[in-house]
């Protein structure tokens, strides 16, 4: 009886989403907590000379020199200028650490993944396969993101590029 219950509850799990969301603009999104190292406030950012427009620069964070990637730029917004709730969400991608510039982190949600549903046909072009899913939540509107797909191999690259002038 008991497997049975275990495996009932394995599955209740399995459809539950836990994410970071954040805010850039108006607009909420949410990554997997899972792919989420670590959240830091805002240090001082390094330029980098001709580094990729979307890259911010680099930080020391513990020692370790990582490029920070402002997601306002790379989703195709204007940048605007950082404030006490700007954070540094850092992640690990193909086994290297990157930030991404957010305009503030709003918190942990578990939401169940039959609220969610593939992205429009209109957003779900080819420049849009880092949108994974929207959720619906009761009032508002969440869009999943995967942070692995929102550098293209270009773009990898050039972050790897980074790491030789750093």
């Amino acid at each position: 009886m008991s497997n049975l219950h275990d495996a009932f509850q394995k599955d209740a799990q399995d459809d539950i989403l836990q994410l970071v969301s954040f805010n850039i603009g108006e607009e909420e999104f949410g990554v997997d907590i899972l792919k989420v190292q670590e959240i830091i406030r805002l240090v001082e950012i390094t330029r980098v000379p001709n580094a990729p427009d979307f890259v911010e620069g680099v930080i020391n964070l513990r020692g370790k020199v990582i490029p920070v990637i402002d997601l306002r730029k790379r989703l195709g917004l204007s940048s605007i200028a950082a404030n006490s709730d700007t954070r540094i969400v850092v992640v690990e991608i193909d086994t290297k650490i990157i930030g991404f510039l957010v305009d503030c982190v709003n918190e942990v949600l578990r939401i169940s993944k039959s609220i969610t549903e593939p992205p429009p046909a209109i957003i779900a072009g080819i420049d849009a396969d880092y949108i994974t899913a929207i959720g619906k939540l009761e009032d508002r509107i969440l869009i999943l993101l995967d942070l692995e797909k929102i550098l293209t191999t270009t773009d990898r690259n050039e972050l790897n590029s980074l790491d030789e002038v750093a």
